[in-house]
């Protein structure tokens, strides 16, 4: 069966029926091909207005959102950190003037120890000095005595040896005139 054409050869289609060249641009077939773009048009505006950009608009909302709370999240934190940072600042300041009031109240007892110390040993030394004077004067005592002794016996014998006769009495006036002076 054969078809036949009833009406005007199109210039777009060759006598078997297929389309000469490109079939869009062929302006007896742009009436059927703008129907079918602004139907299609329409259809993918109905679904996309419809269904993918209230979509669309929820997950950028969502993301906004939590970018929003994340953000005052991020501050919220920032100040507890700045709170944080300022507490352990003054802390370390209030550690190191107890660490100085501890140093300082160290140091002024031990003065007041090292004090009491050096008072005990000026007054040992003291006592140990005034001990040692009185046998230093003791010992000069006694050594002027057997200075004074050891003189006579000496000056005695000395006049003995010479040949002459002197009495204790004169020999020890005449030692005691000369230990004087």
């Amino acid at each position: 069966m054969a078809t036949e054409t009833t009406g005007a050869v199109s210039s777009c289609v060759d006598s078997y029926g297929s389309a000469i060249g490109m079939p869009q641009l062929c302006f007896e077939w742009f009436p059927n091909q703008i129907f079918w773009l602004v139907l299609t048009l329409v259809v993918i505006f109905l679904v996309l207005s419809r269904i993918a950009l209230p979509r669309i608009a929820s997950v950028l909302a969502e993301r906004q959102g939590t970018i929003t709370n994340d953000i005052a999240a991020a501050e919220n934190l920032k100040a507890k950190a700045l709170e944080a940072e300022d507490a352990y600042n003054k802390a370390l300041a209030d550690a190191r003037a107890e660490a100085q009031n501890i140093v300082a109240s160290a140091k002024a007892e031990i003065q007041a120890d090292l004090n009491v110390a050096i008072a005990k040993a000026d007054s040992e030394i003291a006592a140990k000095t005034s001990e040692s004077e009185a046998a230093i004067a003791e010992i000069r005592a006694g050594a002027l005595a057997s200075v004074e002794e050891v003189a006579k016996d000496t000056a005695a014998e000395l006049v003995s040896a010479l040949g002459g006769k002197a009495s204790a009495k004169d020999v020890g006036a005449a030692v005691a005139a000369r230990l004087k002076g």
